[in-house]
């Protein structure tokens, strides 16, 4: 069930887990702007699904709790259900440590709907593409490949389908005669940076438009 989180204040900041699966750059843009001004949000937590990433040690180097939760070597009979033992090992510690909102940010994963439904209204997610165009994994190759003049980044809440969600907000950004995929995302990413961490404090303070 769609549920927004409580309208937070600085004095009672919003308790976020931030998923992440590799560099976490997003995740210490977020960071960052949490320690350089009033903020009605604080990350209490980084979760990868994959060790000795360098988020982890992005996430340490602030201060802030890192724990990986990988989805290899769960328990279970098959594939569905050492899925389920992974994410029912994730939302136990969500729960231990009250969190109240997830962060998806570079997170690799599709989640369950059973997931999706315990959190939707307070999951969101990053996607490096102006959606519905270019869903999925490989969006900079796939813009690429289209020969599309634009691109840029959707933040939105995660429903049960892949990249679906309700939109929150978008920015675009132009692609240049020559861009690799390389480029291509770090321009995207400075973007994302910005804008991510402006949506998450109207999230927490109940000042999307919606």
């Amino acid at each position: 069930m769609f549920q927004l989180p409580r309208v937070a204040t600085l004095a009672d900041p919003l308790r976020l887990a931030v998923f992440i699966s590799g560099s976490g750059s997003g995740m210490e843009a977020l960071l960052r702007h949490q320690e350089e001004g009033e903020c009605s949000h604080t990350t209490i937590v980084v979760i990868s699904n994959v060790a000795r990433v360098a988020g982890l040690a992005r996430a340490k180097a602030h201060g802030v709790m890192s724990e990986v939760i990988e989805h290899s070597g769960q328990p279970g009979e098959n594939a569905d259900d050492r899925r389920q033992a992974h994410e029912k090992a994730i939302h136990a510690l969500l729960v231990k440590l009250r969190i109240e909102a997830v962060i998806l940010s570079g997170y690799m994963r599709i989640l369950t709907p059973w997931f999706v439904e315990l959190w939707e209204g307070r999951l969101i997610n990053i996607h490096p593409s102006i959606l519905p165009e270019f869903p999925g994994a490989h969006a900079h190759r796939d813009v690429l490949s289209a020969g599309a003049k634009v691109t840029g980044c959707t933040i939105h809440f995660v429903d049960t389908d892949m990249d679906s969600g309700r939109i929150i907000a978008q920015r675009e950004v132009p692609v240049h005669k020559g861009d690799s995929e390389e480029s291509l995302s770090e321009r995207v990413k400075q973007v994302e940076h910005t804008l991510y961490p402006l949506v998450i404090d109207a999230f927490a303070s109940g000042n999307l438009p919606l």
